[in-house]
């Protein structure tokens, strides 16, 4: 099972109420960002540049590689109005919609809550369904397609965007594998331009077709002359150049959601996707943090790292020992090597529990591809290997303590304290309705607290009607704005988030009812005793509210 059931609960935190904005207001600015669709040139924001470590001046040469025709100026430009098109397209699609439901929508008191909810003619009903469905496979063709940074934000949306309908989660999920390589030829060019001679002369032979390819790079096996197997990572040709004219596009699609749903900072997704391209399109950055988690888990025999061969990487190639093992989600031939499987998730889900909660150095893209398993002869035991650290990424300690206070705060049924830890991570606006947020965060504890199981497997077997009433937020519909408008998404969290969600959904794959936070909480027990002792005794709960049972 994939995501998809996950990510939608995921989404609907929040997000899932955008639905009961004024429809005219969305239409209005829906005709206003399809003119913005139209009027956007190929003129650069000068700090997009700047962090993707490349200077304004570099658009007036695109040739960057030798023998080989890096996008010109006007290609680009038809992959930008083709990006548009698509995205257009889509957009004007939901706008017709959104029209549609304003003029047959009804609202009507609920009887139980007394709050009012959206009654659909079924013929609409139907409709949105059918398109959803095109729009999907439109976003899957588009984005196929143009390959570089949509296949990543393809990636990306099938883990995380429980925002779209689970109809888009469930089809993306098939670009986690299905990315079509480059020809060798282009390979062939990249050694040429970033070592100054052809594969040959660095390897006694190198295989033509890649093992693995992804949406900024592909991997080729290759021997040294001293007979090493080793695994050649190599960056697409003129990938940078594409990824600026990219950014620009899901930069206004940024601004097209934060027009839905004003949440406040939603930009710095856009900022923390250009930082995340710039370290994955940096071999030499990614050399280092492969250095530095192994030496990480240098103390930790089963957790495996490949090594860097130096004298055949730069920023453009990447050369390390190849590494053996059975993809993780492999499982049937897991199994027939006599692993256990919750074993093995439990060391998957402590590795990254030490990593964001002690390294504070964490694996920031923990997808399928990204790990490999070698069974240990004679044991039901396995080893873990650990791939691809371009993604990796830092955690800050204010996070780090906001997210302990937020778990203190729920195991002592503290709602001021739970909220103290989102605003320490940074995720209440200046100026937000505090009484509002306070109230929400309640309202989910109190529905944490009555789930009997917190595993992703009781996530994954929950039908749609509980998975949007566990992430209903419950309150007025006039309140939805204020209460969106009091959240900021932190500079930062965007690859916390990332991570966690899809470790989450991994770990879930391979053993669906481990309890993972009681797996990692060794790793959280320390911080949360520090904080204790340097706290003051917290306010006792309020006398209505009873501990659920078991806690």
């Amino acid at each position: 099972m994939g995501p998809a059931r996950l990510t939608r609960f995921y989404g609907l935190k929040g997000l899932v109420v955008a639905e009961r904005f004024p429809q005219a207001l969305l239409a209005e600015r829906g005709v206003q960002l399809l003119s913005d669709l139209s009027t956007t040139t190929t003129r650069h924001d000068p700090s997009t540049l700047y962090l993707l470590g490349h200077p304004p001046k570099r658009w007036d040469t695109p040739q960057s590689l030798l023998g080989f025709p890096t996008p010109n100026r006007m290609s680009l430009f038809l992959r930008l109005v083709r990006a548009q098109l698509t995205f257009g397209v889509i957009l004007a699609s939901y706008l017709v919609q959104v029209g549609l439901l304003k003029v047959f929508r009804r609202w009507r008191p609920d009887p139980a809550t007394g709050r009012e909810e959206a009654v659909v003619p079924a013929w609409l009903s139907r409709r949105q369904a059918r398109i959803d469905e095109k729009n999907s496979k439109r976003l899957l063709a588009g984005m196929l397609k143009l390959r570089g940074v949509y296949i990543k934000l393809g990636q990306v949306l099938s883990i995380m965007g429980g925002f779209l309908p689970p109809v888009y989660t469930k089809r993306l999920e098939t670009l986690q594998d299905a990315v079509p390589p480059h020809p060798i030829d282009e390979i062939e060019q990249a050694f040429v331009e970033s070592l100054g001679a052809r594969p040959e002369a660095f390897f006694r032979n190198i295989d033509r077709e890649p093992v693995a390819a992804a949406s900024l790079g592909q991997v080729h096996v290759a021997y040294m002359d001293d007979g090493r197997k080793v695994a050649v990572k190599v960056l697409y040709p003129g990938i940078r150049d594409v990824i600026r004219v990219d950014m620009r596009v899901i930069k206004l699609m940024v601004r097209v959601y934060k027009w839905f749903v004003p949440v406040q900072n939603i930009e710095a997704v856009h900022t923390s996707l250009v930082d995340l391209l710039r370290r994955e399109t940096d071999y030499l950055h990614e050399a280092e943090c492969m250095r530095r988690m192994s030496a990480n888990f240098a103390d930790d025999d089963h957790i495996l790292f490949p090594d860097v061969i130096d004298e055949v990487t730069t920023r453009d190639v990447l050369t390390m020992t190849f590494m053996e093992g059975i993809k993780i989600t492999h499982l049937d031939e897991i199994r027939e090597r006599g692993v256990d499987l919750h074993k093995l998730a439990e060391r998957l889900v402590k590795s990254f529990y030490k990593q964001v909660f002690v390294d504070r150095f964490f694996h920031a893209d923990p997808h399928p591809g990204n790990f490999l398993v070698q069974p240990v002869e004679g044991s039901d035991d396995a080893k873990l290997v650990v791939l691809d650290f371009g993604a990796i990424s830092k955690v800050d300690d204010k996070t780090v303590f906001g997210m302990v206070d937020v778990l203190r705060g729920f195991f002592e049924q503290n709602d001021a304290l739970a909220l103290q830890g989102i605003e320490a991570m940074g995720f209440v606006a200046e100026g937000g309705d505090r009484h509002l947020l306070e109230q929400t965060v309640k309202t989910y504890f109190q529905k944490l607290l009555k789930l009997e199981a917190r595993t992703p497997g009781a996530l994954m077997s929950a039908n749609s009607k509980e998975l949007e009433a566990l992430a209903d937020p419950e309150v007025e519909r006039r309140e939805l704005r204020t209460l969106m408008r009091s959240f900021h998404y932190p500079d930062g969290w965007f690859y916390v988030e990332r991570a966690a969600v899809m470790m989450f959904w991994l770990a879930g794959q391979i053993a669906p009812d481990l309890d993972q936070f009681q797996v990692g909480f060794p790793y959280v027990l320390p911080l949360l005793s520090q904080r204790l002792a340097s706290s003051p005794p917290s306010s006792p709960p309020d006398a209505g509210v009873q501990p659920a049972a078991g806690n």
